[in-house]
């Protein structure tokens, strides 16, 4: 399936039951709202499919059009144009994570590698990585670090920072984070926090419930 979700494959009736149990943060508990309905509607005027339903939300015209529907309005059409976006994480950058050099930072530019989707199709097989650490002079073990946090960086709302958490904790590939207990591994990232003086606040456990909950839609490409 390769990096991201193949939204193609996310039929409409498929993303109606996955809201239905989903762990949403409050400020989107609108998308629970009159679900049937809704996603109804959304059939009825020929959307078969979540890749479908982002296109048509994305045009101006159209949107206008679907806020005046009774069962719709403006406010729930945003939200569920996030939700629906951030079933594509954006990509991290490569230079941004600190278990690699500059110098080898820049030996991946130079031949087009800036971040984890294009670094994605580069690493599914270790002949992959030793065939790219070869090519650049990187040491495998830098390669195999960047591997897990690229496919760490698959998993939506994962960024740079909590990537190397998770990494940091031994959670380091989706499948690891998608057999996780949330509970524990809430208990972990927010000790690691404390610790570590990472930022101020905590991750909530809804918030590492949606973690793991996403982890389990995503495919398992790469072999370890």
């Amino acid at each position: 399936m390769g990096y991201y979700i193949d939204l193609e494959k996310i039929t409409i009736d498929d993303y109606r039951i996955k809201l239905e149990s989903a762990y949403l943060p409050p400020s989107r508990m609108i998308l629970k709202d009159k679900l049937d309905e809704r996603f109804e509607y959304f059939k009825s005027v020929g959307i078969k499919n979540i890749k479908e339903l982002i296109q048509l939300l994305k045009k101006k015209d159209k949107f206008t059009e679907l806020s005046t529907v009774d069962c719709l309005s403006e406010d729930y059409l945003i939200i569920l144009l996030r939700e629906l976006k951030s079933t594509l994480p954006k990509p991290n950058r490569i230079g941004d994570f600190n278990v690699i050099s500059k110098d080898s930072v820049d030996k991946l530019e130079k031949i087009g590698i800036k971040n984890t989707e294009k670094l994605f199709d580069k690493v599914i097989t270790k002949t992959d990585r030793q065939k790219l650490a070869d090519s650049t002079g990187i040491d495998y073990a830098d390669i195999l670090s960047l591997t897990k946090l690229s496919d760490l960086s698959r998993i939506k709302w994962v960024g740079v920072t909590y990537a190397q958490m998770l990494y940091n904790l031994g959670v380091d590939t989706v499948e690891k984070v998608s057999k996780s207990d949330p509970i524990d591994l809430h208990v972990r990232i927010n000790q690691m926090i404390k610790e570590h003086n990472i930022f101020k606040g905590a991750i909530g456990l809804n918030d590492v419930q949606i973690l793991v909950e996403t982890a389990n839609e995503l495919s398992l490409e790469i072999e370890y």
